[in-house]
């Protein structure tokens, strides 16, 4: 399935749009994790364990958006928005949500 950003997809004609979906993905945050990333903001230098977390929740937020638009036939998912939000108390998670436009080539 074609994923992209942009409304149009060079060579393609959008026959029919078959609606928005989207995929979200939360995750908590780890008590060490945030220790060692505590330790980062005062040494400097970045923190891998967040890093990864975050590319596993877009990753997740990602097949469930393509799955969705699978479900409906659809050939790829247009206009793709990726957000990023802290939620929770004290902002203990971590939310991800992939949006696009789930449509079909003519």
């Amino acid at each position: 399935m074609i994923v992209t950003t942009t409304h149009a997809i060079d060579g393609k004609t959008v026959r029919d749009y078959q609606g928005v979906v989207t995929g979200e993905a939360i995750l908590g945050a780890h008590v060490f994790r945030d220790l060692f990333a505590g330790v980062r903001d005062i040494i400097g230098g970045r923190s891998g364990s967040y890093e990864k977390s975050l590319r596993e929740a877009r990753a997740i937020a990602f097949r469930e958006a393509e799955e969705e638009a699978a479900k409906l036939g659809a050939d790829a998912l247009i206009g793709v928005d990726i957000d990023y939000e802290v939620i929770g108390e004290k902002g203990s998670m971590m939310m991800v949500s992939v949006t696009g436009t789930a449509v079909t080539f003519a």
